[in-house]
Protein backbone atom coordinates (compact mmCIF):
# COMPACT_ATOMS: atom_id res chain seq x y z
CA UNK A 1 0.00 0.00 0.00
CA UNK A 2 1.60 3.29 -1.13
CA UNK A 3 0.85 6.39 0.51
CA UNK A 4 -0.59 9.25 -1.47
CA UNK A 5 1.98 11.91 -2.31
CA UNK A 6 1.90 15.47 -1.72
CA UNK A 7 1.42 17.57 -4.79
CA UNK A 8 4.03 19.73 -6.30
CA UNK A 9 2.76 23.17 -8.33
CA UNK A 10 3.53 25.83 -10.21
CA UNK A 11 3.29 29.20 -8.98
CA UNK A 12 3.09 32.69 -9.99
CA UNK A 13 3.80 35.84 -7.97
CA UNK A 14 3.13 39.47 -8.30
CA UNK A 15 6.07 41.44 -7.62
CA UNK A 16 7.03 44.66 -7.30
CA UNK A 17 8.86 44.85 -10.45
CA UNK A 18 7.41 41.89 -12.85
CA UNK A 19 6.44 38.48 -12.01
CA UNK A 20 8.29 35.87 -10.48
CA UNK A 21 7.64 31.65 -11.43
CA UNK A 22 8.52 29.08 -8.88
CA UNK A 23 7.89 25.46 -7.44
CA UNK A 24 6.51 24.38 -4.44
CA UNK A 25 4.95 21.62 -2.58
CA UNK A 26 3.60 24.12 0.40
CA UNK A 27 2.23 27.14 -1.12
CA UNK A 28 1.48 28.76 2.05
CA UNK A 29 4.90 28.31 3.50
CA UNK A 30 7.25 28.94 0.25
CA UNK A 31 5.26 32.16 -0.29
CA UNK A 32 5.82 33.62 3.42
CA UNK A 33 9.49 32.54 2.88
CA UNK A 34 9.39 35.05 -0.46
CA UNK A 35 7.49 37.73 1.58
CA UNK A 36 9.68 37.59 4.49
CA UNK A 37 12.76 37.94 2.54
CA UNK A 38 14.45 34.40 2.52
CA UNK A 39 13.02 33.14 -0.80
CA UNK A 40 14.74 33.43 -4.44
CA UNK A 41 17.08 36.20 -5.33
CA UNK A 42 14.95 38.19 -7.65
CA UNK A 43 11.86 37.98 -4.60
CA UNK A 44 14.47 39.15 -2.26
CA UNK A 45 15.20 42.12 -4.51
CA UNK A 46 11.40 42.51 -6.13
CA UNK A 47 9.30 41.56 -2.49
CA UNK A 48 5.97 39.61 -3.59
CA UNK A 49 2.82 42.01 -3.88
CA UNK A 50 0.65 38.91 -4.39
CA UNK A 51 -0.17 35.32 -5.62
CA UNK A 52 -1.45 34.94 -8.82
CA UNK A 53 -1.72 31.47 -9.11
CA UNK A 54 -0.72 28.10 -8.52
CA UNK A 55 -1.09 25.00 -10.81
CA UNK A 56 -1.13 21.28 -9.02
CA UNK A 57 1.34 18.66 -10.58
CA UNK A 58 1.51 14.91 -9.08
CA UNK A 59 5.67 14.97 -8.83
CA UNK A 60 8.52 17.61 -9.05
CA UNK A 61 9.54 16.17 -12.14
CA UNK A 62 6.22 17.11 -14.31
CA UNK A 63 6.31 20.82 -11.60
CA UNK A 64 9.57 21.55 -13.25
CA UNK A 65 8.44 20.78 -16.68
CA UNK A 66 5.50 22.88 -16.71
CA UNK A 67 7.98 25.55 -14.74
CA UNK A 68 10.58 25.87 -17.56
CA UNK A 69 7.01 26.00 -19.91
CA UNK A 70 5.63 29.14 -18.21
CA UNK A 71 9.17 30.84 -17.63
CA UNK A 72 9.56 30.88 -21.11
CA UNK A 73 6.15 32.60 -21.45
CA UNK A 74 5.89 36.77 -21.77
CA UNK A 75 4.49 38.67 -18.84
CA UNK A 76 1.07 38.81 -20.95
CA UNK A 77 0.95 35.48 -21.34
CA UNK A 78 2.02 34.31 -17.56
CA UNK A 79 -0.61 36.59 -16.14
CA UNK A 80 -3.36 34.70 -18.46
CA UNK A 81 -1.76 30.82 -17.24
CA UNK A 82 -3.16 32.96 -13.86
CA UNK A 83 -6.48 32.83 -14.65
CA UNK A 84 -6.65 29.29 -15.75
CA UNK A 85 -5.40 28.53 -12.58
CA UNK A 86 -6.14 31.41 -9.73
CA UNK A 87 -5.07 31.77 -6.50
CA UNK A 88 -4.93 35.03 -4.52
CA UNK A 89 -3.09 35.41 -1.42
CA UNK A 90 -2.70 39.58 -1.21
CA UNK A 91 0.23 40.68 1.17
CA UNK A 92 -0.69 42.06 5.20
Amino acid sequence: MSLPSTPWYVYLLECRRGTYVGITNNIAKRYRAHCAGKGARYTRANPPVALLGAQPFEDRAAASRAEYQLKQQTSVQKRHWATRWPLSIEVD
